[in-house]
């Protein structure tokens, strides 16, 4: 089954666009996934399994790394 995810991060520190521009260029890293970003979000497309790992395992490294 496939899905759509539609998702936003705010950092909550005044040096934001590096946390974001690394979650999503993790996340394009991943072939089976389509990702869409425009200026208030980022749309993640593929099968359901594929979409949620990714995002579990993208956000963790994000919010290990940066406040």
């Amino acid at each position: 089954m496939d899905i759509a995810v539609e998702l936003s991060l705010y950092p909550l520190n005044a040096d934001y666009i590096p946390p974001i521009k690394d979650f999503i260029d993790r996340l394009n890293a991943h072939s089976q996934l389509k990702v869409v970003t425009n200026s208030l979000s980022t749309q993640v497309f593929g099968p359901y399994e594929v979409v949620f790992a990714a995002l579990t395992r993208e956000l963790q490294v994000t919010f290990a790394n940066h406040d």
